[in-house]
């Protein structure tokens, strides 16, 4: 079948990239903070120096776990049903996540994020049909920040039945977040053919896991939760100024991941990603939504799929600090980009200020980007009968009109987009008459609607109740006694 693709990296330059990658990771290496970690690669045939903390690692031994890593595999909502695929080009979408602040359109103020602010975000994204998994969007402030990650996992959980983009910053938090999704799923075994989340795990640039990351990813592949491994590297700063240099330490970072994951549990689930930038020298900033951070993500999205591996990327996000014409061509540029690109997770929607802020308006509107980068992906290639002009034409004639035939009515909704509110196509008078609105004032009437048409979810008392005794045991240890109300 047609598919519209594009390509960052000329084919032929690919081996060249790889090779260069294989010979970075044997020499000088990669940093790994975790003890465990090093014995691990040394019980599979790494150079380990435990003074220095680097393992050396072979082209042989990248070789062997490229060829145990899986193609393919499928993340689950809260029924056990295939919704997410992970490999080949499939396109899915999820917000964006880790912000620390949350973004007021009416005030353009910047504000600390709660429990509210959380499950407000996770019963839209859920009812929302442009993302196929939620994210654990923002941090909530009103409680621990030692539990904030499981915490997150918690609400999604309780708010939504998708599947979610998650991420630990802590051993010990990592392990309650996998008896959060066993209880989901009725044991450990269930959860393993049925995963409902990935943990996303990122290299610290140039070439280094801490051991918090080093022990996750051992701790996911050998409970065969997926891994998504997020290289960061800084062109300029962290990672070479030439994009081809960027990239090609992005690949050796994410493939030293991937030695350690299969060398922990060959055939454990994982995905090639990244959240790649620039080093903005003038500003001394990291633009993730740079056009030259976008090329980067589809760029290392190709090299994955040339070795056969799931792919992920931070697109669809915007630098602005608010919802403005900026943030719209960056997210629509770089999400469509992604598309194109055959990303399987393009994380990102609702993210400003360099993913520090989360907008719902801009979420809700990101949901219209994305209805049209998907359709982008379609292209103009449906060949069905009565598809073509000949007998439409012959039907109606010369000078005849096509608004009242038979096929307008039966396909307009297939072969155009059915934009919401958010989207202006109306005469300038009846614009006027509804009081010049712009997108964002658009967005939060959408949103409100939206809320309003909400129905409750209905989850099963008896799990409601075992996930709030998990993480309430895990809140009374860092001395909250009563969890926040789920409004």
């Amino acid at each position: 079948m047609f598919r519209p693709r594009i390509e960052m990296v000329a084919p032929e330059l690919i081996p060249q990239i790889l090779d260069e990658a294989f010979a970075i990771l044997e020499n000088p290496g990669v940093i790994f903070q975790w003890t465990p970690a090093l014995d691990l690669l040394a019980d599979f045939g790494a150079q380990v120096n435990f003074e220095t903390l680097t393992a050396r690692l072979s082209r042989d031994l990248i070789e062997r776990a490229l060829r145990s890593a899986p193609r393919e595999f499928f993340l689950r909502d809260a029924s056990g049903n295939p919704t997410v695929q992970y490999g080949g080009d499939a396109i899915h979408f999820d917000p964006g996540s880790s912000a620390l602040w949350m973004y007021d359109s009416v005030t353009h103020d910047y504000r600390a994020p709660n429990t509210r602010d959380f499950c407000r975000y996770a019963r839209l994204a859920d009812a929302l049909p442009a993302f196929d998994a939620l994210s654990t969007a923002f941090i909530p402030q009103d409680v621990p920040g030692d539990m904030a990650d499981l915490y997150r996992l918690y609400l999604c959980l309780r708010c939504s039945d998708k599947p979610v983009v998650t991420g630990a910053f802590a051993v010990d938090t990592m392990q309650v977040m996998r008896e959060l999704l066993s209880v989901t799923r009725g044991g450990d075994d269930a959860l393993r053919h049925k995963p409902r989340a990935v943990f996303d795990v990122c290299p610290t640039p140039p070439l280094q896991w801490s051991d918090n990351t080093s022990a996750n990813i051992i701790e996911g592949a050998r409970h065969f939760i997926p891994i998504q491994f997020v290289a960061v590297p800084l062109a300029g700063a962290a990672a070479p100024i030439t994009l081809i240099g960027s990239l090609t330490q992005h690949i050796a970072e994410n493939l030293s991941g991937i030695v350690l994951h299969q060398c922990a549990q060959a055939g454990a689930p994982l995905v090639f990603g990244g959240a790649p930038a620039i080093f903005d020298m003038r500003m001394g900033v990291t633009p993730l939504g740079a056009l030259e951070s976008s090329m980067l993500s589809c760029a290392a999205a190709q090299i994955a799929k040339y070795l056969g591996l799931p792919t992920h990327g931070y697109l669809g996000l915007s630098d602005t600090k608010v919802a403005d014409m900026q943030a719209g061509w960056e997210t629509g540029m770089s999400a469509l980009m992604g598309a194109l690109a055959g990303v399987n997770m393009m994380s990102g929607a609702g993210l400003l200020d360099s993913a520090a802020a989360f907008s719902i308006e801009k979420m809700i509107a990101d949901a219209e980007i994305i209805a049209m980068a998907r359709k982008t992906v379609e292209g103009i290639g449906r060949v069905e009968d009565g598809a073509f002009a000949l007998d439409a034409l012959r039907a109606i004639g010369p000078g005849g009109t096509f608004l009242d035939s038979a096929q307008t009515f039966e396909r307009f909704r297939l072969d155009q987009i059915q934009h919401s509110s958010v989207v202006d196509r109306v005469t300038r008078r009846t614009w006027l008459a509804a009081g010049k609105q712009d997108t964002i004032t658009r967005a939060r009437a959408q949103t409100e609607k939206l809320e309003r048409e909400l129905t409750p979810r209905q989850m099963d008392a008896d799990l409601a109740r075992a996930l709030e005794e998990i993480v309430a045991r895990e809140a009374k240890r860092l001395g909250m006694e009563t969890l926040p109300a789920l409004e």
